[in-house]
């Protein structure tokens, strides 16, 4: 056993045996399945109904998440948020996410930098997405960004090749990828980094599109 293995051990014993969201949400603060808990304020476990008929997978937490313990309440959220409006999807039939649950981070100074989760994390915090996954049963998953593609696919993708395709469920995938109609688009934090007025709004457009792909699956 490594030293990866003894310090992220996986989630799997954290999450109960039975129960719904709640359950969920209450036994993740406790989690201890990485090392990430150590640093974070606390666990952000997810946003929504267990009625829910799309659910959006994020990658992690971000610094305002972190503090406030809810998922894309940050810019990135704002972003997301007007991108479901714009798609015409009522929030309440949404579910929101991430594939890790506590931020990961470099200090520099008094700020806190967002640092990208490795393989291992995803892995180890795999088995509260598989929870949440049963307790909401969506009919369709929307993985947004790399991170949360991985996690949801169980595999490597890129981006440009799979986007804006409903991706059935693979028979061939392994055992952790979620059995549900994916759509992988981009993580709403990458319309952040867009100079360009007119190139953002193309990219929101782009956004807003994928998630109306994504919907007439749902409903």
């Amino acid at each position: 056993m490594g030293a990866d293995d003894i310090e992220r051990p996986g989630a799997e014993e954290w999450v109960p045996a039975e129960g719904g969201l709640d359950e969920l949400r209450v036994a993740a603060a406790s989690c201890r399945g990485c090392e990430l808990w150590r640093d974070a304020t606390q666990v952000v476990f997810s946003r929504g109904r267990d009625t829910a008929s799309m659910m959006l997978v994020g990658e992690q937490p971000g610094d305002r998440e972190d503090v406030e313990g809810e998922p894309f309440v940050g810019p990135a959220g704002r972003v997301l948020a007007d991108a479901v409006d714009a798609a015409g999807i009522p929030r309440d039939r949404v579910y929101v996410t991430n594939a890790v649950k506590h931020f990961r981070f470099e200090r520099r100074g008094k700020r806190r930098i967002h640092e990208k989760p490795a393989v291992a994390h995803i892995v180890a915090c795999h088995p509260w997405l598989e929870a949440e996954f049963e307790a909401v049963d969506p009919a369709v998953v929307v993985a947004l960004g790399a991170t949360a593609a991985r996690a949801v696919l169980g595999r490597t993708v890129r981006i440009g090749q799979v986007r804006g395709r409903v991706l059935p469920p693979d028979p061939t995938a392994p055992p952790t990828a979620l059995p549900a109609p994916t759509v992988v688009t981009t993580h709403p934090s990458a319309l952040l980094r867009i100079d360009d007025a007119a190139d953002r709004e193309a990219a929101f457009a782009r956004l807003v599109e994928d998630l109306r792909t994504a919907a007439s699956v749902a409903w």
